[in-house]
């Protein structure tokens, strides 16, 4: 439609300016430079300035001829906006100005005897005004779309790049869950599968203990079912957003220490410094290494004592794991010792998982932002 709409505004608008200007000497004159303007101006999009050129050159010639009676410039209105359109502003402003001098001139020294000074100094200036006020619509419209697509690509480069953004938090969240099930599932497996076994072995010899191993199997299995229930449901479609996880923190270190002991093993828990200020990411990160180390010494180690040692400093806290039992040479990474290695590293810490004097060990150093009160310099 745009297409079509500049030939048709020359068309109808030429006739009219020049009969409102007083410019229509002859009417077949007239609508033969409207037909030409028009037929110029449908091709203005693909030859601005091959159109702008032929139009102000028929304009000249129609004005010279005294054909047509005013008018020097705004006939080709058309052609001047498919030129700033495409682009070239300065070959509008070039061409028009050369088309106004000639028409000052024109008026102002051949035309003498038929037109005053005021009369050509109106026309011509009239010229200028509309030419000028065409020019900045022209541009100011041309800057307007380009600002709009501008915005429209910065939306979608935005929108896209919040998309990646989304996924790639997806796919960090989906990763903290599958480590949180092996966690899960493999403490659960391998404290449920010491206590059965204890309870098969005294089943016919001390039928109490065997009930007490089989309560403690139940217990575990339980607090397990409520930590899967809370992941199945973070990953199920539609399912709230993954923004917590289901361990216990800091709180749930002795639990799982008792646990531990109920499996027949020595564990000791030991604390030193403040553990109020360490942030809850963190520890959360603390359990589950705790909570892996203890898994991977009650399946692997044949150990019979472990020893659980938590320093806190002000911005740092470090985990130390420790048992007496058969260290793996070499040591591999597997899912576990991979996971809690991931962990610490997103919080910006290091994990260290190998034999040690007496056993194997685990040690983690966890950073955080200090709270404490600032020095004063």
């Amino acid at each position: 439609m745009n297409r079509f709409l500049a030939p048709a505004v020359t068309l109808v608008g030429v006739p009219a300016g020049l009969a409102v200007t007083g410019g229509n000497l002859q009417t077949v004159m007239t609508f033969t430079l409207a037909f030409w303007l028009a037929a110029a101006a449908f091709l203005a999009s693909r030859y601005p300035r091959t159109v702008l050129v032929f139009s102000l050159s028929l304009v000249a010639a129609l004005r010279g001829s005294d054909l047509v009676g005013s008018g020097w410039v705004w006939p080709a209105t058309a052609a001047f906006v498919a030129v700033v359109l495409a682009g070239r502003l300065r070959f509008a402003a070039v061409a028009g100005g050369v088309a106004l001098l000639y028409g000052a001139g024109w008026d102002g020294f051949v035309m003498q005897e038929q037109h005053s000074a005021d009369w050509t100094l109106a026309h011509v200036g009239g010229d200028a005004l509309w030419l000028a006020a065409v020019l900045a619509a022209t541009t100011a419209y041309l800057s307007t779309r380009r600002w709009q697509h501008e915005m429209s690509l910065r939306l979608a480069r935005d929108q896209h790049e919040n998309e990646l953004e989304s996924r790639r938090r997806r796919a960090e969240e989906r990763v903290g869950i599958a480590r949180d099930l092996h966690d899960v599932v493999s403490h659960t497996l391998a404290v449920v599968g010491v206590h059965l076994n204890v309870a098969l072995d005294a089943f016919d010899t001390d039928p109490e203990e065997a009930r007490s191993s089989l309560r403690l199997a139940q217990d575990v299995r339980g607090q397990a079912m409520s930590d899967l229930k809370s992941l199945v449901d973070v990953l199920r479609e539609g399912g709230a957003p993954a923004i917590a996880e289901p361990a216990d923190g800091l709180d749930g270190l002795e639990r799982l220490a008792e646990q531990v002991r109920a499996a027949g093993l020595t564990v000791s828990v030991n604390e030193f410094g403040e553990r109020s200020h360490v942030p809850a990411a963190v520890a959360t990160a603390i359990y589950r290494v705790v909570q892996e180390s203890l898994t991977n010494t009650v399946r692997h180690a044949s150990a019979s004592r472990v020893s659980v040692t938590l320093r806190y400093a002000p911005a740092s806290v470090v985990v130390d794991v420790q048992d007496d039992g058969e260290a793996p040479d070499p040591v591999i990474d597997g899912n576990g010792i991979a996971g809690m290695r991931e962990r610490v590293a997103a919080l910006g810490g290091a994990l260290t998982a190998g034999a040690v004097r007496s056993g194997f060990g685990v040690r983690a150093t966890i950073p955080y932002p200090a709270t404490g009160p600032q020095e004063q310099g």
